[in-house]
Parts: structure tokens; sequence; C-alpha cells
């Protein structure tokens, strides 16, 4: 792995030695040991590069690879989540589901480094603020809800995303509807009553369109609950800093499983989406159908970048749950166990509800 001789020094604290970590509230190193703030922020250089996709899927982008600084991976055994830690840490549970069965991790080979993030912004204590607001607005949850969902066990872990741009040139062709009403005559209790029907007039239509991806996100982590990240997305990509391991002094990050081809190929289907969407805005008239699309794609660029989240998992009866905060814009999303007697009493509020108006309007 890639280590440069020396890299974990420049991360020691300059009154006691302790090794400093990333402090999100005061956007600094800061030693946990005595609380002395280093001078400078990690010392990241240099810009942050977009990777030609085509050359990277053929084995020819040359990457780097590694993580610039002493680290030790392991694999959790219940959700498969790698977590990458300081060198020294040493994990009893899985930060991500909480078990303990945890096997040291060799790869093969080492994973692309990311070569940017976003720093934490929201701290611990803000977190565990939005974390029991979230809790408080569930009204369906158990009242314990609040006890059992313990605010003080949420961490922070850097998430392992890829990100892709794109220009397309598209041309689409369709049926373009445009609405028009007829009337109808129709004979109703011995009289004859009309009423307008709608038609659809039916002209081909063609066009094109001109479209640029950036920065469309594709997560690769398999220890928080994709549809939970999704909710909490997008992360302020505009704000993300060129790598540098000081960012993630004292953090643990989780290592990508879904592999840059296989991101690709969610990428691509995610735009090829949007873009049948945009070109189905262009259709005049009032409805189409057999829409067409017809696309050219170039300047495809991706990069590996590492996003913040604030994570807590809790146990309520026999399932597990998961709460994640977006640590850069603070957005929250969360699982939780629904009350049935709530849910009843619901149930019947709304039962009562349609027959008390069922009732106004028969008077």
């Amino acid at each position: 792995m890639d280590e440069p001789k020396g890299a974990l020094a420049r991360f020691a604290c300059p009154a006691c030695g302790g090794e400093a970590h990333w402090n999100p509230a005061r956007q600094k190193l800061v030693c946990p040991y005595c609380g002395t703030e280093s001078a400078a922020q990690p010392a990241a250089e240099g810009a942050i590069v977009e990777h030609d996709l085509a050359r990277a899927l053929a084995g020819l982008a040359g990457q780097p690879r590694g993580w610039s600084v002493a680290r030790r991976a392991v694999r959790c055994e219940s959700c498969r989540a790698i977590s990458v830690l300081d060198a020294a840490r040493q994990a009893q549970n899985c930060e991500f589901c909480g078990s303990a069965q945890l096997l040291p991790y060799d790869e093969q080979e080492p994973a692309f480094r990311p070569e940017s993030l976003l720093p934490f912004t929201v701290d611990a204590a803000r977190a565990r603020d939005l974390v029991r607001g979230w809790t408080r607005r569930r009204w369906l949850a158990p009242g314990a809800l609040g006890r059992r969902a313990l605010t003080d066990t949420v961490h922070g872990v850097y998430l392992p995303y890829w990100t892709f741009d794109a220009l397309v040139d598209a041309s689409w062709t369709a049926e373009a509807g445009h609405y028009y009403a007829t009337l109808q005559t129709y004979r109703q209790g011995g009289r004859l009553r009309t009423r307008q029907v709608r038609q659809v007039r039916w002209v081909p239509a063609a066009g094109r369109l001109s479209h640029r991806f950036d920065d469309d996100l594709v997560c690769a982590s398999v220890g928080v609950h994709a549809g939970l990240l999704r909710r909490i997305e997008p992360f302020p990509t505009r704000d993300l800093r060129p790598y540098d391991p000081g960012y993630v002094a004292g953090w643990v990050v989780e290592r990508y499983q879904v592999d840059l081809a296989d991101a690709a190929r969610r990428a691509r289907a995610a735009m090829e989406r949007t873009l049948a969407a945009l070109c189905a805005r262009e259709v005049p008239g009032d409805t189409h159908r057999n829409l067409a699309v017809r696309a050219q794609w170039s300047a495809q660029t991706f990069k590996h970048v590492l996003v913040p989240v604030w994570l807590l998992t809790y146990d309520y009866g026999r399932k597990s749950y998961q709460c994640v905060v977006n640590g850069a814009t603070g957005a929250v999303a969360g699982e939780y166990p629904k009350s049935w007697v709530k849910i009843a009493l619901l149930v019947v509020a709304i039962a009562v509800g349609l027959v008390v108006v069922a009732a106004l309007q028969g008077r």
C-alpha cells in the first residue's frame, strides 16, 4: 500500500505528542487528550481531478491506491461492511450494525484512494440534537423509542461514493397528443342528454437537446441502508476538498464495495432515465406516446470521494434500525418501529371523521 514514511507524524499534537483528530466544529485538527488545536488545517494540495471513465474501465487510469497513511481494515461478518481504521485502533463492534463479529480484512490489491472528500461540518452535539428532534416527530412510533434509540451512540463515519459527469447530445421522436372535446348524446331516464368526451389527436413530433450531468452520485457503501442515504442526499460536492489523511484522522472510513464498473453502469442507467424524462418534457401537446431517444455521450468522467455521515444503529424488539444524518448539511432520515396501538387509533379517528362528513353531507 502506498504509505509515505512519516505520514502519521504530521498529525501529532504540538503540545503533548498525542494523535490529533479532525474536529468538525472547529474545522481544525484537535488533540483529544489536551485539547490543543493545530495551527493549520490539513495541508491538502493539488486540484480535484476528474478522471476519464473510458480509460479507467480499460485499466489505463493509473489512479493512486492506498490511503497515504497507515490504516487497517476489518470486515463485519454480519452486514459485510469493510471498515478502515487508524492503524492503532482496535475495533470492538461494527460501526454500522453493532455486531462483534469482526475479522481482519486483507486486500488483494489496495483500494483506489479517494482524491477528494467533504469534511464533517456538523459536529456530534448537533447530530445528537437532530436525531432527538427526528425521534420526537415520529408520531406513530412507540412512546419508548426516545429511550431505546440512545443518541449518545451516534458516531461519525466517512462513506465511499463515486461521482460521474457526462455530456449528452440527444435527438428524440414521439407522437404528441393534443386533447380536444366532442359532444356525445346519450339517453338517461328516458331523456336525451349530452356530455363532453375527451379525445386525443396524435401528430408526429421530433426534437433535439443537450444536457450536462455533473457529479451524479452513486453510493458504494453496504454498511448503511441505501434508501436512507438517498433521503439525505444530495451531498454538496461543490464543497469537496482534495483528499488529505488529516481529515480522516480519528474517523472510521468504509471501503467501497461497489466497484467502478458496477457504479458506472448504475450511473448510466440513472442518466438515461433522466434523459428520457427531459426529452418527454420537450414533446409538445398534452400527452405523448412512443418516445424514442437516440443519444451520443461524451466527456464521461468520474472521481472517488468520501462523504461524512453520522450513524445511529439501535435495536427495538427483534429488529435493528438505522438513523443517519448528513454530516455536511444536517439532513436526517431513519427507520423506526410502528406502534400498532397508535395505528389502530388513527384508523378509528379517520373512520369517525368520514362518518361525520357523510352525515353532514346527507343533511
